[in-house]
């Protein structure tokens, strides 16, 4: 007589450790650097960003991030300047988002709501946007107008 539990629990483990690994590989290792935003005071304050060029990785952008530490983020890096529209679906962290120019110029600074599915769009033409945990601009005195020296 065959133990069908011992089949059952062995199919179970597998599936388990199929979908943990699965879900280990789609969290990319995207590329950080360093970026400084000029204030208009002249002041200087550097964020640690991932960087996002290739559409599957800006599609995937901070999706089932839990834990976005202070000054880090993810820069978002488009071929065109564009109207951008983003969104929250499948995260679960409040977040803001600054669009700036090719030019490095910060056009908006915008709030999004966790696993919302409302665009945030830009009032213009840009060909960045910067993520970063909801507030952080605000409590570093990043307002529009500043910059960021974005050397693509």
């Amino acid at each position: 007589m065959m133990n069908f539990n011992f089949f059952r629990n062995l199919a179970v483990s597998f599936g388990l450790f199929f979908v943990f690994a699965v879900n280990i590989s789609c969290q990319s290792k995207l590329e950080k650097r360093n970026l400084t935003i000029l204030k208009a005071d002249g002041t200087e304050i550097s964020v640690l960003a991932e960087i996002a060029i290739k559409p599957e990785d800006r599609n995937r952008g901070f999706m089932e991030r839990k834990n976005i530490p202070q000054g880090t983020g993810m820069l978002f890096v488009f071929e065109n300047d564009q109207i951008l529209n983003f969104w929250m679906k499948n995260t679960p962290t409040p977040l803001s988002i600054a669009y700036i120019s090719k030019d490095g110029k910060i056009k908006d600074i915008l709030d999004m709501q966790p696993f919302s599915l409302a665009d945030i769009t830009s009032s213009g033409y840009v060909r960045y946007a910067l993520e970063v945990p909801q507030g952080w601009f605000k409590k570093n005195g990043i307002s529009v107008g500043d910059a960021i020296k974005i050397d693509f």
